[in-house]
């Protein structure tokens, strides 16, 4: 991953006393397709969240989206990304970190840049950088039920 991410979090000691619990830069990127690597920030379970405890939840094994939680990634996209056309059961909220990338749908596309922000809400789609220079996204995917539209249930896939 090009871009180099420092993770802070805070917790509590033993006393109730708020402090840093994990303050590092991130290593070993996971992939899912070549040209595309991230890390997970931070994972949640059930609503409301659950801020007790110590454990790194970064850790906890998840794919996309996880049930009845939170995914809090960082991804980064290399030019020419492998396509991946998708869609998965969560509401996306990004931000382009850096670079440029463009989002294909169904019908048409759009092109972001550092600074955009987008919600992504169960749509299929792909991520195709063409540039130069990676683009570094960061996405919070919040659980939510597969989306139902033109008297059809469109369930995640790919």
């Amino acid at each position: 991953m090009a871009h180099k991410i420092r993770r802070v979090v805070t917790g509590h000691d033993a006393q109730g006393k708020a402090k840093v619990l994990f303050d590092e830069v991130m290593t070993n990127p996971q992939q899912n397709r070549p040209g595309a690597a991230f890390y997970n920030i931070w994972t949640t379970e059930g609503f409301p969240v659950n801020n007790d405890g110590s454990d790194d939840a970064s850790k906890r094994p998840v794919k996309t989206a996880l049930p009845g939680g939170i995914v809090f990634r960082i991804v980064s996209f290399e030019p020419g990304v492998a396509p991946r056309n998708h869609r998965t059961d969560t509401v996306d909220f990004a931000v382009v970190m850096s670079g440029e990338i463009d989002m294909t749908l169904d019908i048409g596309s759009i092109h972001l840049k550092a600074g955009d922000v987008l919600v992504q809400r169960g749509t299929i789609h792909n991520w195709i950088n063409k540039g130069t220079e990676p683009c570094v996204i960061a996405f919070t995917l919040v659980d939510a039920k597969p989306v139902e539209a033109g008297g059809q249930v469109l369930p995640a896939h790919g």
